[in-house]
């Protein structure tokens, strides 16, 4: 038992230091996606409801591409340069980037031609066939893929990440400012379906500065040997882990983007069918579509810094270190949940200020509060999805994706015409808490049980209770004595009472024992937070 708590202690000293190694590049990737997601504010701002919706129908495309080309397609090329390293052999052009970046090529050329040669059909079932000239614009971002991918996937594979990160940044940095010069020459035009290309453009030029950032650091540092003769694999291994690496992983990242890419097709002939007028329909959807940044701010909120930990989580740790390895899981989880209910629930409460503060109106207010449950079952179940794969489920957890994007397309289905944009956010809701109860279920079969104990849901349910009581107090003094008339009174009254509610849920879940002395270590600045716990709570 002695040895037990002593490894867990020389573990935890190491693992901090790795959860602080990784924090750096989670802020990276929490920049771009701030970044990501909070230009999408200014984009309605400028655009209106209409504009957005413009915008939403063309960026699941562009945000899967991403995807392909930050977290699938590198990691899989990562894997195999971690091969050669393992053969203690050098990268060679003739049998290692060449074979590599052809079936990259193959693979992206493909996934091009598909989606350039059927835009008008694509455009078609969404209900709008003046996409079609966007949808053929973002397919053209496909054959950057293969070589910001392959360069990303080469200093990965020599465990540097920090140029995939800086080249997230660059890369999102000159997309957002293009997408909005776009979207102020699209008004001036009156011409909004300008977006659609001009988000493409975007991506693309967001991607050939990033490959030229990679591009110079690869000259710099040229990574290869051309006398290596011998490659460390064939070419059908190759294949085979772009496949199953580069596709079934990313899709763990995909979630949220399915959903959106579920509404892009049904959303708007579903409000048709429910009685709207066809712009009517388009500015409604717009208006749900509200909801994306904000679910993917709370999101990147509720998942990042438990992701941060995901590297303890492997197969190796839980025989050879099954303290540490249950330490890390019960971490990463607590942290995804008590975050990301936070998030939620302080965004339910506060909803009709913040939809006005970013949106300029309190349009579907009602329908936005029941999609921000999205947030807490995403968080969870992004968490749950990261440590199966660590522990090499990832056939399972790109089967349960599958499972709740088929269940969100069949609720639209059925739910839209009946409820409207209530009905969209309800199948959301379902479609991702489906995923998560199935990622729970394999945790619980095959990974570990009793994680999580019931007391913790209470202690946690209490700081709610104590952070909801401020913010409706908050809200009723706005409503009896203040008078907000002004959008810089609106924001300074939003951004006071989120924070005082968030610092107020925070002291409570450390003063309720929520988390232990060992797991606020794990915290950036923890030792500030340590000087919380009540002075009787266990190490």
């Amino acid at each position: 038992m002695n040895e037990g708590k002593a490894s867990l202690m020389n573990d935890s000293t190491s693992s901090k230091q790795l959860f602080q190694g990784a924090l750096i590049l989670t802020i990276a990737g929490l920049l771009s996606k701030v970044l990501s997601a909070g230009y999408r504010v200014p984009l309605q701002n400028i655009t209106g409801d209409l504009g957005f919706y413009i915008y939403q129908q063309v960026y699941p495309l562009l945000g899967i591409i991403m995807v392909l080309s930050l977290y699938g397609f590198p990691v899989a090329v990562s894997k195999i340069v971690a091969e050669y390293n393992n053969d203690s052999r050098d990268l060679c052009w003739r049998t290692f980037y060449i074979p590599v970046v052809s079936v990259l090529l193959v693979v992206c050329v493909v996934l091009f031609l598909l989606v350039y040669i059927g835009a008008g059909s694509i455009a078609g079932w969404m209900g709008d066939e003046a996409i079609e000239v966007g949808i053929q614009s973002a397919a053209v971002a496909f054959l950057l893929v293969p070589f910001t991918s392959l360069l990303r996937g080469v200093f990965q594979g020599m465990n540097d990440m920090r140029p995939t990160a800086v080249s997230q940044i660059i890369e999102q940095l000159v997309r957002v400012a293009i997408i909005i010069a776009v979207a102020f020459i699209a008004v001036d035009r009156q011409d909004m379906y300008l977006i659609g290309p001009g988000a493409a453009f975007g991506a693309v030029f967001g991607g050939l500065a990033a490959f030229a950032y990679l591009a110079l650091l690869f000259h710099k540092r040229k990574p290869w040997n051309d006398q290596t003769v011998e490659a460390a694999l064939s070419i059908a291994q190759y294949i085979k882990t772009v496949f199953v690496y580069g596709l079934f992983i990313c899709l763990n990242y995909m979630l949220l983007l399915l959903l959106q890419l579920a509404d892009a097709f049904t959303l708007v002939p579903g409000l048709v069918d429910h009685g709207l007028e066809l712009e009517e329909a388009k500015v409604t959807k717009g208006i749900f579509d509200r909801g994306h940044p904000l679910i993917q701010l709370g999101t990147v909120l509720g998942s990042s810094l438990a992701l941060a930990l995901i590297p303890t989580i492997t197969k190796n740790r839980m025989m050879t270190k099954p303290d540490a390895f249950r330490f890390h899981i019960r971490t990463a989880i607590k942290l995804s949940l008590g975050i990301s209910i936070g998030a939620t629930v302080g965004l339910i409460l506060l909803f009709p200020y913040v939809n006005e503060l970013l949106f300029q109106d309190q349009a579907g207010t009602n329908a936005l509060r029941i999609l921000m449950l999205v947030i807490l079952f995403s968080s969870l179940a992004i968490t749950a999805s990261s440590i199966l794969q660590g522990m090499d489920y990832i056939f399972h957890t790109a089967l349960f994706v599958l499972v709740g994007v088929g269940i969100k397309w069949t609720g639209n289905w059925l739910l839209i015409p009946y409820a409207g944009i209530h009905g969209a956010a309800l199948a959301s809701v379902i479609s991702v808490g489906v995923v998560l109860v199935l990622n729970r279920w394999l945790i619980r079969k095959r990974v570990v049980k009793g994680i999580l104990p019931w007391q913790l849901f209470l202690k946690v349910g209490l700081a709610l209770t104590g952070m909801g009581l401020f913010v409706l107090s908050a809200i009723f003094v706005e409503q009896t004595w203040l008078d907000i008339a002004t959008r810089v009174q609106l924001a300074a009254y939003t951004l006071m009472v989120s924070g005082l509610g968030g610092l107020i849920y925070l002291i409570l879940l450390i003063k309720l024992r929520c988390f232990g002395k060992k797991e606020l270590e794990q915290f950036p600045y923890g030792e500030y937070l340590i000087t919380l716990l009540p002075r009787r709570t266990k190490p």
